[in-house]
């Protein structure tokens, strides 16, 4: 395209973009689309675009957010099954019309496909407004572990069905892209992520924390930063590390997060160090206090967790797709395992931990490999993207400054 590659030589273009921007999950919801929307957010900002985004209430005092260069519509919502943190915002076809009429956006992007993502989508094209969109959730690959396997095949359907009827769809990596359009998926872009390199670093190591979960400076800490859900695969964590347990009895694993599979977990694994949820600086000191980073899932899009491990300074274990067929090279920076290879992925991990120098090696080039990885870079990206869909679609109506609509 063009367009794009001239906003690339200059992302800080002139264009100023008014974004619709819809998603049913935003901060401070912990998760990996509300992240990188909450960075996706800041990052259009810094670049002089209005945001007005339209989300579901997340609970009974939260109030629509008035900022400059930002606003805020809520919309009700409903707990997602599986998920009851979350909620799934209700269709508001008729709401975001009116919305949209009022003060039209340039460009409406949606992230997440639920209720209200259809409803927006179906608002914007009867608007005739371009319409971009996010695939950040292998929603279908999650339906053998929660009990409706049957449902795979229409979920991947209208998965398809939804991001087909936008101008185009957004991707991470060029290896997900490529499985799309073999799934007939159109006008598939890649947007790459970034990692705050700044906030996940190996300074950030405590001696002090390390010394609460009963380990010295020698002591081999395998960590783990996840949503404790059956969709993350964490049994091949657990049988991984009891395998290295046979190799130094000294290593503890420490799992960083929540979800409906802790308690059961913490039963089973009792010498397991479960720390909750962590966010912020509290999240970069456990990341940096570990040595080894095992990531087992099978159903990310990207895994911002493996790039934040590896920012951290960790030897990550990961399989071969995703974020970690992006970033790591096998034995340089990182281990690869083939995709849904259990015994492999134990074999490695029990060898990694029998050589502790060839740890020290895995994280120099870890945090190496991603410390340029900005999100000021993945930005440019991004409102490249933007800016050449609006402009493809005949709309030559943007302004170097335009009012964003509030509620």
């Amino acid at each position: 395209m063009r367009a794009m590659n001239t906003l690339n030589q200059n992302p800080h273009s002139s264009a100023r973009l008014n974004i619709a921007l819809v998603t049913e999950t935003y901060l401070p919801e912990v998760n990996g689309v509300a992240i990188t929307i909450g960075r996706m957010v800041h990052g259009l900002r810094q670049h002089g675009h209005h945001i007005h985004m339209v989300r579901p209430r997340q609970h009974k005092q939260d109030v629509a957010v008035k900022e400059d260069r930002y606003g805020e519509t809520l919309v009700a919502g409903m707990p997602i099954p599986g998920y009851p943190e979350l909620k799934s915002g209700l269709p508001a076809k008729g709401r975001l019309i009116k919305l949209w009429k009022e003060q039209r956006p340039d460009i409406v992007h949606i992230a997440t496909e639920g209720p209200l993502g259809w409803s927006a989508l179906s608002a914007a094209r009867k608007l005739n407004l371009p319409v971009s969109t996010d695939f950040h959730t292998n929603f279908h690959n999650y339906t053998a572990h929660y009990g409706i396997g049957l449902l795979k095949r229409p979920i991947a359907a209208y998965l398809r069905h939804f991001h087909n009827k936008a101008d185009c769809t957004l991707v991470p990596t060029a290896s997900l892209q490529r499985e799309l359009e073999q799934d007939n998926y159109r006008n598939v872009l890649v947007v790459s992520r970034g990692v705050d390199a700044d906030l996940f670093q190996p300074e950030k190591r405590d001696a002090g924390l390390r010394a609460s979960w009963g380990a010295d400076d020698d002591t081999p800490i395998v960590m783990l930063v996840s949503r404790i859900a059956a969709e993350k695969n964490l049994p091949v964590v657990f049988q991984a590390f009891r395998e290295m347990q046979t190799v130094d009895a000294r290593a503890k694993l420490v799992i960083v997060g929540d979800g409906p599979a802790r308690a059961e977990l913490q039963r089973q694994h009792p010498d397991v160090i479960f720390a909750g949820m962590q966010t912020g600086e509290a999240l970069a000191r456990h990341y940096a206090s570990g040595d080894i980073f095992l990531y087992p899932s099978l159903t990310e899009t990207y895994g911002n967790v493996t790039v934040e491990a590896m920012a951290s300074g960790l030897a990550t274990v990961a399989y071969d797709y995703a974020a970690a067929r992006q970033h790591i090279r096998h034995d340089v920076n990182g281990l690869l395992v083939p995709f849904d290879d259990t015994a492999a992925f134990v074999t490695q991990a029990k060898g990694l931990i029998s050589d502790m120098h060839r740890v020290q090696r895995l994280r120099v080039e870890a945090r190496r490999t991603v410390a340029s990885l900005t999100w000021e870079h993945i930005m440019g990206q991004m409102e490249a993207v933007l800016l050449d869909t609006v402009r493809i679609q005949g709309v030559d109506h943007v302004q170097p400054e335009t009012a964003v609509a509030t509620d």
